[in-house]
């Protein structure tokens, strides 16, 4: 009865515990959508943006061409390089749609209503505890590891249901009885009463159950074993996790003043070939091409800022700190 109490106990942990992983999770879902959906809407802008610079490209190369100043092939190139941006925004436009569904869906907020903001240029860095401190962390307060956890104590409580001490029982026993027999005969009215009470000990020791509690003992040890080793795997991933997150935010400031900077020389290398372009010095296709790879250092740089706010929440969530207050710190770093 000590161990069924016991188990009882730790169920009720457990269901706070999947309860708190099952918040933890949504939060980190939500927040990855809202990127999904900021990505997405940077991403038609620059395609359209895109568009808009070699349509102006394939109208210089046509008028160029008509007075013999340019090859044909670079009307050919602007051309191709327009359908193929068309089909592009069409996929980014679907692309917006869906993810801003998604994120409607989950918020039950109307997707008109939503109003999403990018991450900040220049957003601080929030102070990353020591690999040890995290480490640390992870093992006392991770959720997942505090579930795997309960469920190990609970299988510990229901082998000691079936221990050799548990199959013997001392209970007390009582009991009390009055009967009462009266009536009439030949020689006059008689009434008899007897009383019976008595108050005792009852040990019960089982001898023979057939192989029964050898088995269920025999079960619970496996259950018992199988519980800690999905524990020490529980922990053993956690850890794994944690330092993966914890070198990605470590790392994460230097990989996103380099996206920067290959943003801003994609951008300078476009503005360059542009000039070059009108002087005669470069071709089309080499504008192109530029156009596309200031678009992508740019769509990279933003992926790497929404790359770190979100590894920042997931540490929280592996240290079992991600909390509503987690989520107003990343909307600080979120441009007004």
């Amino acid at each position: 009865r000590r161990a069924q109490s016991a188990q009882l106990d730790i169920a009720a942990q457990a269901s706070e515990h999947e309860w708190t992983l099952a918040q933890q999770d949504w939060m980190l879902q939500t927040t990855q959508r809202y990127f999904d959906v900021v990505l997405a809407e940077q991403r038609l802008a620059l395609i359209a943006r895109q568009q808009q610079a070699v349509d102006k490209a394939l109208t210089e190369a046509k008028d160029r061409f008509a007075m013999g100043d340019a090859p044909v092939t670079d009307t050919h190139e602007a051309t191709a390089r327009a359908a193929g941006l068309q089909a592009q925004l069409l996929a980014a436009d679907n692309e917006v749609h869906m993810a801003r569904s998604v994120l409607a869906d989950s918020t039950r907020l109307s997707a008109d209503a939503l109003k999403l903001q990018a991450p900040k240029t220049e957003a601080p860095a929030s102070a990353v505890p020591s690999l040890e401190q995290v480490l640390a962390q992870v093992q006392q307060a991770n959720t997942g590891v505090l579930l795997k956890k309960a469920q190990h104590d609970v299988a510990r409580q229901e082998l000691q249901k079936h221990e050799r001490s548990g199959g013997v029982t001392l209970d007390l026993v009582a009991s009390a009885g009055r009967d009462r027999l009266s009536g009439d005969g030949d020689f006059g009215p008689s009434t008899n009463t007897q009383k019976q009470q008595m108050l005792g000990l009852s040990l019960n020791v089982p001898l023979y159950t057939g192989g029964w509690r050898s088995a269920k003992l025999q079960e619970a040890l496996s259950a018992q074993a199988q519980a800690a080793a999905e524990a020490d795997m529980a922990l053993q991933q956690a850890q794994q996790q944690a330092r993966s997150v914890w070198l990605a935010l470590q790392t994460g400031p230097a990989r996103l003043s380099a996206m920067q900077a290959a943003w801003k020389a994609s951008t300078a290398r476009l503005d360059a070939t542009r000039l070059g372009r009108q002087v005669g010095d470069r071709t089309t296709l080499e504008l192109l091409q530029a156009e596309n790879d200031a678009a992508q250092a740019e769509l990279a740089w933003l992926r790497a800022q929404t790359d770190l706010l979100s590894t920042r929440m997931q540490l929280d969530a592996l240290t079992g700190s991600l909390s509503v207050q987690s989520l107003q710190t990343l909307n600080a770093q979120l441009q007004p």
